[in-house]
């Protein structure tokens, strides 16, 4: 290997290297403060974003801080200090301690989640996308003891399977099933749970009790082991999606036409797309194409005449697309093959079905 390519490839190796270090270094916010007191309602991504371009990486602010070595350990009136170890930035944290009625020192309040997860707890273990054909060949209700074709809390219904006593089930009422939008493969099978139950006498035909209810149980509605998920407490680490393939908005939770923050999403790619709980998108709206009429004039895609939709539709050089539109940020909680649900954190604008979901260049939550 002649003296000249040793050069180049050891010039290649150092920018990669360089490269690598300056990607894995935090990169600390204009006018960051230099201490910060913890408070009531906090989350650790609030914090991050007082200090962090990119609050996402919050993690490492405090990975190599012995102090802070389990972020649940951060309470409300804790001081957190901004110094730094080998060039890099991180959090001091000197507790706020407070006796507790027997006089041994204990913490002020719960410690401080990631995520909130307060907001989005009652839809990890609600809507469910199954698919279809496995639904259509589980245990359903056939009808109750009451004559009424309601069922609430308290009351006993009847399932064309036997199940084992004493073990609980949840309800589902069959909702809406999806398709994707470019190949019109499905996508699975919403189903909203309705009550949850406990099996009091087995059977070709068993007894069920429902222990609680979220609405109305009806004949024809499914039973469904209760998933894990549902019976553990969540923890969500944010982190910056990255798929090979574009997502889209598929649906909203409430099915209604637009969405804002706090509304549920349904997406459109899933487990098998490589999603995972805790990824974040940017939300964006497809920039309008401008067309020219006769004299020139730039007209939208809402103020268009026939004539115009036609000319756009027909020339590849009269129209003028403009930039896609920033409506928010997503994160998703619950993922499945196919499809997964996200919450919207940040809504600079509606969001709507068929919106896309992008790597985002940012993944601060507050709104700007």
């Amino acid at each position: 290997m002649d003296t000249t390519m040793k050069r180049l490839i050891f010039l290649a190796l150092l920018t990669f290297s360089s490269s690598f270090l300056l990607a894995d270094t935090l990169t600390l916010k204009p006018g960051h403060p230099t201490s910060y007191v913890v408070k009531k309602g906090d989350t650790l991504w609030d914090i991050a974003a007082h200090f962090l371009q990119d609050p996402w990486r919050w993690p490492k602010l405090w990975g190599a801080n012995p102090q802070i070595a389990n972020p649940h350990l951060i309470y409300p009136g804790d001081q957190l200090t901004l110094e730094f170890v080998d060039g890099e930035p991180r959090l001091v944290r000197k507790p706020h301690m407070r006796k507790g009625p027997e006089g041994r020192i204990v913490s002020k309040d719960a410690a401080i989640p990631a995520i909130d997860l307060a907001l989005i707890q009652p839809y990890l273990v609600n809507n469910r996308v199954v698919d279809a054909e496995w639904l259509a060949q589980q245990p359903m209700v056939l009808g109750g003891e009451s004559p009424s074709r309601h069922h609430i809390g308290g009351d006993v219904i009847y399932i064309n399977a036997e199940l084992p006593v004493g073990q609980e089930y949840g309800i589902y009422a069959q909702g809406r099933e999806f398709f994707d939008k470019a190949s019109g493969d499905p996508l699975g099978q919403e189903v909203i749970l309705t009550a949850s139950s406990r099996v009091i006498a087995s059977g070709p035909v068993s007894k069920i009790q429902l222990l609680s209810n979220l609405r109305e149980t009806k004949a024809g509605y499914r039973v469904l082991a209760i998933e894990d998920e549902a019976l553990t407490s969540a923890y969500f680490t944010p982190q910056a999606a990255a798929l090979e393939s574009q997502a889209h908005v598929l649906a909203s939770e409430k099915n209604i036409r637009e969405m804002g923050k706090l509304d549920i999403a349904y997406l459109d790619k899933g487990s098998d797309d490589g999603v995972l709980p805790g990824q974040v998108f940017s939300i964006l709206r497809e920039g309008d194409e401008i067309v020219f009429d006769k004299d020139g004039t730039p007209i939208s895609s809402s103020e268009r005449s026939t004539y115009d939709n036609l000319v756009a539709g027909l020339s590849f050089d009269n129209g003028i697309k403009v930039p896609d539109v920033h409506q928010g940020k997503l994160m998703v909680f619950k993922v499945f093959d196919k499809t997964s649900m996200g919450l919207i954190l940040v809504a600079d604008h509606t969001v709507r079905v068929d919106d896309k979901l992008v790597t985002p260049e940012s993944l601060a939550l507050r709104g700007d």
